[in-house]
This record gives structure tokens, C-alpha cells and sequence, in this order.
């Protein structure tokens, strides 16, 4: 079995390769000294002398030549160990080893920097995701907890030291983990009940996947919500209601003060008859106010079917009789949704739009196509445009003299109730505005 031959060191071969290119002019002395000095004993003394001084300088050259490679093994040794504070030194442009330590040092203070920059960003994210109320949850590979902001602490009912390596199935979760996307939760928490939305996606770190999951309380919010919803709708109520009840109130004691004068004014009947139809007058119109508060409330689920919507539309148009309403989109334009509420949808639209347009210069145009993956309907007029409120679909709020105040509302609901929107804008290319109703294209079954 032959034996392996030993693998010189880069050192070793540097001192070889020095002292082979010595060879020859030691060969050479030691012919010329045994040429001119045949017999005499210093010639080869001073060969000797001559092989000595050579194996040194060559000993000298190999020190200088690895001490640098040492040095750049140990500044990038200290770059693998995430130490950036060490610079080389002589780093001269122009010189080889020079040029390789100044690369060093910049690679060095460019990954130093990076490092800082990375910190600050982590540091930030983690300020980030301790201030959200929402609780942020992290899971590994093995479904075991890595991260728990202070929002999942108090979700969880534990301190994060406490839930750190837990499975998922141990704090019960694991359902949250089959969620693709976003879902919205009914259920109890250690922390508390409610209904929660529910976000779930994966990442990686380290080349493993890892769940995220990012857990908000709807509860509060849909609390606050509806507490400003029922201020906003007491305060229309009780204008409408105030508007009605304060002459019924002052025509009742005016009419209590009238009976019990004696005698009866010659006139009694036409005043008593004039203060019962005020207070007829506003009692209708406040049945008239609570018929359409219902009509508002108790709008019925949508019953979708297929149904032309360029028909439909045109059909709207047409009812308008004040003005000639323009209508015109893509043909054809197959829908699946509530014909009938969509209709009664457009004609809402329409007749504000024709209202607005009346007083500017009676022009509506309804215009319907297919875009990014939802009908798009336009209701365009060219009156004065928006009048300068929040309060537009806030029910009953109405800017127009004899308004019911429903028909935006009502508008709204129904394109939500399809799953659409329903937004109001200002012309950009003149006065006028826009009424945009999207609804989203679905077929039947």
C-alpha cells in the first residue's frame, strides 16, 4: 500500500520555490569557486557561507510574504464573527496586499454600517409591534411560539416567558393556523371574548417556514362605531322630530287657550280649524318621516339573478322625465345580482343627479362598463358639485328644501349588500360630480 505523500504548507512551498531559484547561482559559484580555488578549503567555506545567507534571505522573504496573508486571515476571521471594529493596517492603493486590506477595511465598515442600520430597524419594528393593540403571534416550523408581543400577553393571559415554547395546540390556536388570508372569529380568550379578526400568513427565517398571526379585537371598534352611528342617528331623529312636535306643541296651547276663553271669539271655528290642520299637517309628515325610517331598516336581503344591465339602466333613464339623462356603456352586460334593488339603486342616483343638475346646466349622462373585475356604473351631472359635509350618508341628512334624506343611504346599503360601494366625487374636468357604483361581476350558481 503506497503511503500518501505529504501536502506541503503554502509556507513550505514558498521557502522551495525561494531557494530553487537560488539553485542555480549556488550551482554556478560552486563550479566557478572549484574552477579558480581547486585546492583550496575556503572555496567551499565559502559556498557554505553563500547557502547560508541564501536559506536566510529566503527564510526572511517566506516571513514577509505570509505575515500579510495572516493578517487578512484575521480580519476576515473577524468578519466571520460579526466583529467590525478591526482595520488593517497600511492599507496603500497601488500596492497588492495594500489594495486587498483597504477592500477589507471598506467591506468592514460597510458591513458595520449595514449591522447599525439593521439594529435601529429591528429595534424600530420591535417599539412597532409592542405599541399595537392588535396581538402578533409567532410560530415556528414545529408549531412552537417565538414571539408574543405585549397585545398577545394580555390575549393569552400569560407573560411571554411563559408562552414562549408553547405549541399552538397548547394555547389553543391551532385553528388559527389553517386560516388562508384573513377571517373573522366569534370565541373566547383567556383574555377575552369576542368577535376578532383573524390574519394568518407565512414566512421564513433561517430557511424554515414560520406562521404569523396577527389577532385584532372587532369588539371595541364595532362598539365605537355603533355608539357614533346612534349619535348621529338620535340627533337626526330628534331634528326631525323637534321640527314636528314644537308646532303640534305651540298650536295645542294655543288652541287649549282659544276654547277657554268666554265667550268663544265670533272666529273660533276658523282659527280652531286653521290649529287643527297645522297639527295635521305635521303629523303627516312625521308618519311620513317614520315610513321612511322603515323603509330604511327593513331593506330585505338582495335575491340575485341574471339580468341585463344595459336594459336596466336605460330603463331608469327613461323614468326621469325632468331632463333627457344620457345613458350609454358596454354591450353586451350580463349581471348577476337584485335587478330590483339595483334599480331602484339607479333611480335614486339619477333623480339626485337631476336635481343637482337643474340648477346647473341639465346635463346627466349614465355610464356603465366592465372594469378590474366589477361593473362600474357612473352617474355624472354638471351641477355646482358636492355641497362641503361629512354628512351626506348619515340618514335623513339632506341639504335639498322637501328632501327625504334616504335615497344615498339607501343607494349605499344596497351596493354593499351586493358587496359593491357606492362613493361620491367632484368632476375634475368641470362643475358637476360623480356618483360611482361598483358592483362585482359574478355568475349564477
Amino acid at each position: 500500500m503506497n503511503a500518501r505523500r505529504p501536502r506541503w504548507t503554502f509556507e513550505t512551498r514558498l521557502l522551495a520555490g525561494a531557494l530553487l531559484i537560488a539553485a542555480p547561482g549556488l550551482l554556478a559559484l560552486l563550479v566557478a569557486l572549484i574552477a579558480f580555488l581547486p585546492d583550496d578549503a575556503r572555496a567551499f567555506e565559502l559556498w557554505g557561507a553563500a547557502v547560508a545567507v541564501t536559506f536566510v534571505l529566503a527564510l526572511f522573504l517566506r516571513r514577509k510574504a505570509v505575515y500579510p496573508l495572516y493578517t487578512l486571515s484575521n480580519l476576515l476571521e473577524a468578519l466571520r464573527e460579526g466583529d467590525y471594529s478591526l482595520r488593517g493596517a497600511r492599507a496603500q492603493r497601488g500596492d497588492a496586499v495594500g489594495e486587498v486590506v483597504h477592500e477589507i477595511n471598506a467591506l468592514s465598515q460597510r458591513l458595520r454600517e449595514q449591522r447599525l442600520s439593521f439594529e435601529e430597524r429591528g429595534a424600530l419594528l420591535a417599539k412597532v409591534v409592542a405599541t399595537l393593540d392588535s396581538a402578533v403571534i409567532a410560530f415556528d416550523d414545529e408549531t412552537t411560539l417565538r414571539l408574543a408581543n405585549p397585545a398577545a400577553e394580555r390575549l393569552l393571559g400569560a407573560a411571554s416567558a411563559q408562552l414562549v415554547g408553547q405549541t399552538a395546540q397548547t394555547l389553543a390556536l391551532a385553528d388559527c393556523l389553517s386560516i388562508a388570508g384573513v377571517k373573522l372569529l366569534e370565541r373566547d380568550f383567556p383574555g377575552g371574548s369576542g368577535r376578532w379578526e383573524v390574519r394568518h400568513a407565512r414566512f421564513r427565517e433561517n430557511g424554515r417556514p414560520h406562521d404569523l398571526l396577527v389577532i385584532s379585537d372587532l369588539s371595541r371598534a364595532l362598539r365605537e362605531e355603533e355608539r357614533l352611528a346612534w349619535q348621529r342617528l338620535l340627533r337626526v331623529l330628534g331634528h326631525e322630530l323637534n321640527n314636528s312636535l314644537a308646532p303640534i306643541r305651540s298650536m295645542a296651547g294655543t288652541l287649549a287657550r282659544l276654547v277657554g276663553e268666554e265667550p268663544l271669539p265670533h272666529d273660533w271655528r276658523d282659527d280652531a280649524q286653521g290649529g287643527l290642520q297645522v297639527i295635521g299637517d305635521r303629523a303627516e309628515a312625521l308618519a311620513r318621516f317614520m315610513a321612511r325610517y322603515t323603509q330604511l331598516a327593513r331593506l330585505p336581503p338582495p335575491s340575485p339573478r341574471e339580468f341585463d344591465l344595459a336594459a336596466l339602466a336605460r330603463r331608469a333613464a327613461l323614468l326621469e322625465q325632468r331632463i333627457a339623462v344620457q345613458a350609454d356603456g358596454d354591450l353586451p352586460a350580463p349581471a348577476f345580482a337584485d335587478p330590483e334593488q339595483i334599480e331602484q339603486a339607479l333611480i335614486n342616483l339619477v333623480r339626485n343627479a337631476t336635481d343637482a343638475a337643474l340648477a346647473g346646466g341639465g346635463h346627466v349622462a349614465l355610464r356603465w362598463r366592465r372594469d378590474d373585475g366589477a361593473w362600474r356604473i357612473d352617474i355624472v351631472d354638471d351641477g355646482p358639485g358636492l355641497p362641503p359635509s361629512e354628512n351626506l350618508f348619515v340618514p335623513f341628512f339632506t341639504t335639498k328644501p322637501g328632501g327625504s334624506g334616504i335615497g344615498l343611504v339607501l343607494a349605499r346599503q344596497i351596493a354593499e349588500a351586493h358587496g359593491g360601494s357606492l362613493a361620491l366625487e367632484n368632476r375634475r374636468d368641470a362643475s358637476g360630480c360623480v356618483a360611482r357604483l361598483r358592483l362585482p361581476l359574478r355568475e349564477a350558481g
